[in-house]
């Protein structure tokens, strides 16, 4: 024991540009953190505008909202409380059941009808949970989102004027079609007025700014999206000696957009809830309100994502004690097997295709996009891996793995051994450079314990 060789120790070269970050200039410092600010910013009014151009302006997903809303039990219940309202409103249903009563129980026709208010409601709820109810729903929020995005778009010929147009949800089918599930005669809801069941959402004579928002929305989004990652590409150009500290900071500066993406949300929630609607309502405008702006839930988590993985990416390229010793582990397997490690990588991207926990994961071109974002950033940390450790080789590791076990041996205390014995083993195993003067000190004092 006494002529074992020290393990191999991880040694960084001090030449390693990201271990020894060159200082900027104040102005390009400045420059840097001004297009990391301006980017943030613009950044964040981008997934504002994708939210709208995904969610708002999109017929599948908001066809797709409209199924969800109506299946919700709290957006149902308070749906049966008006559309039952539009009945009694528009439906004389105490005069309905006179005509239908005997002479001597017509007086009862009064309170009879009042009477049948919250079961016709109860009933109506009831309705509303199936499927041929709900497709009605479905079809008519979905003609009038159609209008809707024409009106927004500037569009004629599609069964709206964009000069004095209405945009109208009209549920006057569903109206009639829970009347006659309730027994009122055909020919009373025959008379019902032409408005009963529609709501107005918004004309078109109101619309010219946001007319103007739309088309920039539409047009301008996906400008928008690579203006933002062009302002942080430039950022990490412009800082040569230290991109990998620009790199981190882009990273956190995605992570706090998301995150007041998610603080948007929830304000927008209170303030739309809370100022908009009648208190009765707060519940179901609640649930209206997560299912309307799901989408930009996902986008403000999805940034947060990216900006982790960055932070996490910068950091691993990083000259942390735990960075170095991964890239030590990993430097074999980089160096003399780089098909295996792509392999490796491919496979796990493949993972998180088939798992599509954000939007462009389940888009071509976001698949490619940070796919090969991926791809530059593990061929940088696989490249940097093998300058810093040129040596390193299978081989190399298992010796190292060898030596570190043999040291945990020796560091064991013998237990037949006495305390003396143990310190004079230690103590050759000190001078042979097999400890360093902090082990052998807490080797002893384990021993003389």
């Amino acid at each position: 024991m006494t002529d074992q060789a020290a393990p191999p120790t991880i040694v960084v070269p001090a030449s390693a540009d990201l271990s020894q970050p060159h200082k900027l200039t104040r102005g390009r410092r400045i420059a840097v953190w001004a297009l990391i600010l301006v980017a943030s910013i613009i950044g964040l009014v981008s997934v504002l505008t994708i939210w709208v151009n995904r969610q708002m302006l999109n017929n599948d997903s908001f066809t797709k909202a409209s199924a969800q809303l109506v299946r919700d039990p709290e957006i149902r219940s308070a749906l049966s409380v008006y559309l039952v309202n539009q009945l009694y409103n528009n439906v004389d249903v105490s005069q309905q059941l006179e005509n239908q009563l005997p002479s001597n129980l017509k007086p009862l026709a009064g309170p009879v009808a009042a009477g049948l208010r919250q079961p016709a409601t109860d009933a109506v709820a009831f309705l509303l949970s199936q499927g041929r109810i709900q497709q009605i729903w479905i079809n008519a929020t979905q003609v009038a989102h159609e209008k809707l995005v024409n009106v927004l778009e500037n569009k004629t010929g599609h069964g709206i004027d964009t000069g004095n147009g209405v945009v109208t949800v009209d549920l006057s089918q569903l109206v009639r079609e829970l009347g006659t599930s309730l027994g009122l005669p055909a020919s009373a809801l025959a008379k019902l007025p032409a408005n009963t069941g529609k709501f107005e959402v918004m004309r078109s004579d109101q619309l010219k700014a946001a007319q103007t928002g739309v088309q920039i929305i539409r047009y301008g989004s996906a400008f928008i999206l690579i203006l933002v990652l062009a302002l942080y590409a430039l950022a990490i150009y412009l800082a040569k000696g230290r991109r990998r500290e620009t790199l981190r900071s882009v990273g956190w500066a995605f992570i706090v957009v998301g995150v007041i993406v998610l603080v948007i949300r929830t304000v927008g929630e209170n303030y739309v809830v809370n100022a908009l609607t009648d208190p009765a309502y707060h519940a179901p405008a609640h649930r209206v309100w997560l299912i309307e702006t799901s989408i930009l839930g996902e986008l403000g988590r999805a940034t947060v994502i990216y900006g982790v993985i960055a932070v996490l990416g910068a950091i691993l390229a990083g000259p942390s004690h735990v960075a170095v010793s991964i890239r030590h582990w990993l430097a074999p397997m980089l160096r003399e097997r780089p098909g295996i490690s792509w392999g490796i990588l491919g496979f796990v991207y493949l993972l998180v295709i088939l798992w599509g926990p954000t939007h462009a994961l389940r888009t071509l071109w976001g698949i490619l996009f940070l796919g090969a974002l991926l791809a530059l950033g593990f061929e940088l940390i696989r490249r940097q891996t093998i300058r810093e450790f040129p040596d390193a080789t299978f081989a190399h590791a298992t010796e190292r793995a060898k030596a570190l076990g043999a040291k945990a041996s020796a560091m064991r205390p013998k237990s037949k051994a006495s305390p003396a014995e143990e310190i004079a083993r230690l103590n050759d195993l000190h001078k042979s450079g097999a400890l360093t003067d902090e082990e052998f000190a807490a080797a002893k004092a384990r021993a003389l314990a």
